[in-house]
């Protein structure tokens, strides 16, 4: 590979579980920016929020991102919300190639409704508060350099396998061996 494939888009669409997968079907390594700030701060996202308010996660966020991006090339995926912070972006557009996974709002309710782990929906209306998040964030996540389209139709194997499909169509120099 010739740089790092880092997954954005909106909670629940699947950056996680398609990024294993990718990364095992390439032989790269994987890692999670949420996994790795929770990891260092020995503490749950929605507790980070809670304590230290949503500003000062996206401050930890854009440094691990930044230590991730300069280690050895894999799939790294992101939280919904690292991509819609410029610095965010021109370190991933520096380092490699955002793949945007996109979900409908209905695919994404069924896959976060149920978690008390998004602290972005702890709402009065979560279902209301997800469509307004995807409304102002699809903009921005259409600034990536891929769009892959992800649903309930499609198990996790087939997404990556259709993530690692479109990158060599659009972009087959990325995936060529160094």
């Amino acid at each position: 590979m010739k740089g790092q494939i880092v997954l954005i888009g909106m909670m629940g669409v699947g950056k996680t579980a398609v990024g294993q997968e990718m990364a095992r079907q390439l032989g790269v390594s994987f890692t999670d920016i949420d996994a790795e700030i929770e990891r260092a701060a020995a503490m749950s996202i929605p507790e980070i929020f809670a304590r230290d308010g949503e500003a000062f996660f996206r401050d930890r966020e854009s440094m691990v991102l930044s230590r991730l991006l300069g280690g050895p090339h894999g799939v790294i995926s992101t939280g919904g919300g690292a991509w819609i912070q410029a610095r965010n972006r021109s370190l991933i557009r520096e380092a490699g190639l955002a793949v945007w996974l996109d979900a409908d709002l209905d695919t994404l309710w069924e896959r976060v409704r149920q978690r008390p782990t998004r602290p972005l929906l702890m709402t009065g209306d979560p279902k209301g508060t997800l469509a307004t998040l995807i409304e102002s964030r699809s903009p921005v996540y259409a600034r990536a350099g891929l769009r892959v389209q992800s649903d309930s139709k499609a198990d996790v194997e087939t997404t990556a396998r259709r993530v690692i499909a479109s990158i060599r169509d659009a972009h087959p120099e990325f995936l060529e061996a160094r």
